[in-house]
């Protein structure tokens, strides 16, 4: 992009900028000796065009909207659409997290996005003695399609998008929506969404996996073959780096591990005779948004590439829709503290800019108080309103990918790229990410990067601010926190049982046995089945039960 010689001159400029810096900093020494990104890359005083002289302008970026998509998905992005403003909610019952949905609607947000409890998360109802005292905790409890029906009670699903935080058990709440859809006279096709769906960053990062891998990727394909034909709106997968980078990966890693899983999916359906050009273009991705603030700009760019660049390159798609990488974000969970909880407001407010400057399609900015509990309503409004107020204020939408051609962004992104590609290409050599995981490289890699930050800030290298530096005494006393009722677990007990007592349950044992006998047929997609089972509300519990005799349960191998 630079002639040849104005990087020389500029190269001379630089080495005596650099010893008049080397002088300099004898008086009055830089306040530490190596800065360097969260992720620990190192940061030079200053960048120039010969740190970006190998960018070519329409390879290495391109023009929005276009390949490989570094500048965005779309040709205007926020011009025509902001992204999605979707708080993650879920908690007590159906009852109490449907109300919250319609505050959340009624106050400007444009999705849905449903937190379950940790039983429906690995797929026990909320009688099992597993379930005990965990009942709509962290999210909310959703036993069979009567739960569904409460928690969408008034919200029309052909007007709203709703993205559910579920993986191991994500075709039969998938199918409890789509059941639901049916009953409020909206067809499959004209249901739009995500659900997580991705088990493999369960077996890394987050452990609410079920089922042994290999039928957790039939499951995983059977999906995206049923809604390629059926749920065409519905994406099928959002490939998570989210809890890798809670988990404590670096932003690197935090590519690299997302986009390796990304590489087993496709590869598994593939390998089921399913078309890439299709069902690549329900893919999407959810990333998380950490502190700092430009290398996460960096990084939302240098995934888009990358994506682009495997799907055409390694799979050979000629579709540019479906080597679009398309991504959800959530600000930094793990960055928020405990200790002066108003300081997260800040943090969650650089981390959504990134997000956006980034290119996001959807978000979700955390709340002040969730180091603590559950959001208030009042917190989860002010988190909605700092997205609101950087689409609507801010200007930062007014033209698309702002910060491209900053020397350092540039730069930044493509150290990124080399980083993650240098991972993606070490678990190729191991055989790909089921052998990785299952060798444990990709947990051990993560251990290792978080147990350096936790050193860095037990140093006191990394600053929290409120956490290890500026700390001040606070008057928690008159702090509002929601709690969650603890007569709710008995409650949710007894709405199940009067469901199973009025239910029709001959059908329900029919259509468990037509699970089965679907289980042990690797040819036969089991979506349809666990449809049927679902409309004659069989729990949630009852079906995994099924599917855990037939495939088993996956048991972690500890590596420390």
């Amino acid at each position: 992009m630079f002639k040849e010689e104005a990087l020389k001159r500029i190269e001379r400029e630089k080495q005596a900028f650099e010893a008049r810096m080397e002088k300099l900093r004898q008086k009055r020494p830089e306040q530490r000796e190596v800065f360097a990104t969260g992720s620990g890359i190192p940061v030079k005083t200053v960048y120039a065009p010969d740190d970006i002289k190998d960018l070519e302008y329409l390879e290495d970026l391109g023009m929005p909207g276009s390949f490989p998509f570094t500048r965005g998905v779309q040709p205007n992005m926020y011009r025509g659409r902001f992204w999605t403003m979707r708080q993650y909610a879920g908690f007590s019952t159906a009852e109490d997290s449907n109300a919250r949905y319609r505050y959340l609607l009624s106050q400007g947000s444009t999705g849905l996005s449903v937190a379950f409890d940790l039983p429906t998360q690995i797929g026990y109802d909320s009688d099992h003695s597993m379930a005990q005292g965990e009942v709509g905790k962290v999210g909310v409890p959703v036993d069979t399609l009567a739960d569904m029906e409460i928690l969408f009670d008034q919200i029309p699903l052909d007007q709203v998008t709703t993205s559910m935080t579920i993986n191991a058990p994500a075709s039969i709440l998938l199918a409890m929506y789509i059941a639901l859809g049916e009953k409020q006279g909206v067809s499959a096709d004209k249901l739009g969404g995500t659900i997580q769906n991705d088990i493999l960053k369960e077996y890394i990062a987050r452990g609410t996996y079920i089922f042994p891998p290999k039928p957790s990727m039939r499951l995983i394909t059977d999906i995206f073959a049923f809604c390629s034909n059926h749920v065409p709106k519905w994406n099928t997968i959002s490939i998570s780096g989210y809890h890798i980078r809670e988990a404590g990966s670096t932003a690197a890693q935090e590519i690299a591990f997302t986009l390796a899983d990304g590489i087993a999916y496709v590869d598994a359906a593939i390998k089921k005779g399913q078309d890439p050009n299709v069902f690549g273009e329900r893919l999407s991705f959810f990333f998380n948004a950490h502190n700092d603030f430009l290398e996460e700009v960096a990084k939302f760019r240098a995934a888009r590439r990358i994506w682009a660049k495997i799907m055409k390159e390694r799979f050979g798609l000629t579709n540019d829709k479906a080597m679009m990488l398309r991504f959800h974000t959530q600000t930094g969970g793990s960055t928020l503290t405990a200790q002066q909880p108003e300081n997260n407001i800040i943090r969650v407010a650089f981390q959504a800019l990134a997000a956006v400057l980034g290119g996001t399609q959807s978000l979700h900015t955390n709340s002040m108080d969730e180091a603590l509990a559950l959001p208030t309503e009042k917190s989860v409004g002010i988190a909605l309103k700092t997205q609101q107020i950087i689409a609507y204020e801010s200007g930062v939408c007014n033209t698309v990918d702002p910060l491209a051609g900053s020397y350092y962004i540039e730069a930044l992104t493509k150290t990124l790229e080399t980083q993650a590609l240098e991972y993606i290409e070490k678990i190729d050599e191991m055989g790909g990410m089921l052998v990785a995981i299952e060798k444990g490289y990709v947990q051990q890699q993560i251990q290792d990067a978080a147990y350096a930050y936790q050193r860095a800030v037990e140093s006191g290298d990394a600053v929290v601010v409120g956490v290890n530096k500026f700390q001040i005494k606070e008057d928690n006393s008159g702090r509002e926190l929601l709690r969650v009722d603890p007569s709710v677990g008995v409650r949710q007990v007894a709405k199940l049982n009067a469901v199973k007592a009025g239910r029709d349950n001959l059908k329900v044992k029919a259509a468990l046995e037509d699970i089965r006998k679907a289980a042990r047929d690797e040819g036969t997609n089991l979506m349809p089945f666990i449809l049927d089972a679902v409309r004659c509300y069989a729990s949630e519990g009852e079906i995994c039960g099924v599917l855990r005799e037939e495939f088993g349960e996956y048991r972690e191998n500890i590596v420390l």
